[in-house]
């Protein structure tokens, strides 16, 4: 990372400490108990540290289809993320992310808009951190108990994308109720009509 980087992270850091709930908008992810197995398996989905790297296709339409997609939302992400290498770097971690755990990325798109509007260093006022707005017990539950590391680009994306994963399974599939449980608002309309009426700003 380079110094004007760090400054840069350090001054968002500020920036949170001064204004912490500012257009933070996620609910409160409900802490439930999980069996033993599913504990295991989430703890071992977010456990793997490697990093994105370029992603790998299984033809070369794949990979100009990427192409598009990061070029589109590239244009799209540059009023939130001015830097090129920021927006390059986030949206190869979330496709690589939303990928591994079976997501659509303009899905985890359209969540992070509604979230967080992209902010790094948001925090909600039930305590919900990031771009996905992870709630930190996810840290003690499936983590290594550190909240401050979901402000970490790629561990944020990993958590808020395994974590919706789950919530998908436990609800069948059904998206609508699954959105729903991640705000801590299942059985309401609000959050998940935001989320997916978002998603399609984000669709190439």
């Amino acid at each position: 990372m380079s110094r004007r980087q760090l400054l840069l992270q350090m001054a968002a850091a500020a920036a949170v400490l001064s204004a912490p709930w500012q257009d933070a908008r996620a609910g409160a992810q409900r802490e439930e108990d999980l069996s033993d197995s599913v504990r295991t398996a989430l703890t071992a989905a977010v456990a793997e540290r490697a990093p994105p790297g370029p992603p790998d296709f299984p033809s070369t339409d794949a990979r100009m289809a990427y192409l598009r997609w990061r070029a589109a939302n590239g244009a799209r992400l540059k009023p939130r993320m001015a830097e090129a290498h920021t927006r390059d770097e986030f949206l190869q971690t979330l496709w690589y992310e939303a990928s591994r755990a079976g997501l659509e990325p303009a899905l985890v798109l359209g969540l992070i808009e509604v979230e967080s509007a992209f902010r790094k260093y948001a925090i909600s006022p039930a305590g919900a951190r990031g771009y996905m707005q992870v709630m930190p017990f996810w840290t003690r539950t499936i983590g290594d108990g550190e909240p401050a590391r979901l402000f970490h680009l790629q561990t944020n994306l990993r958590f808020g994308c395994v974590i919706l994963r789950h919530y998908l399974n436990l609800e069948q599939g059904d998206l609508f109720m699954a959105l729903g449980r991640y705000n801590g608002s299942r059985g309401q309309a609000a959050y998940p009509q935001a989320v997916l009426s978002a998603r399609r700003r984000w669709q190439v």
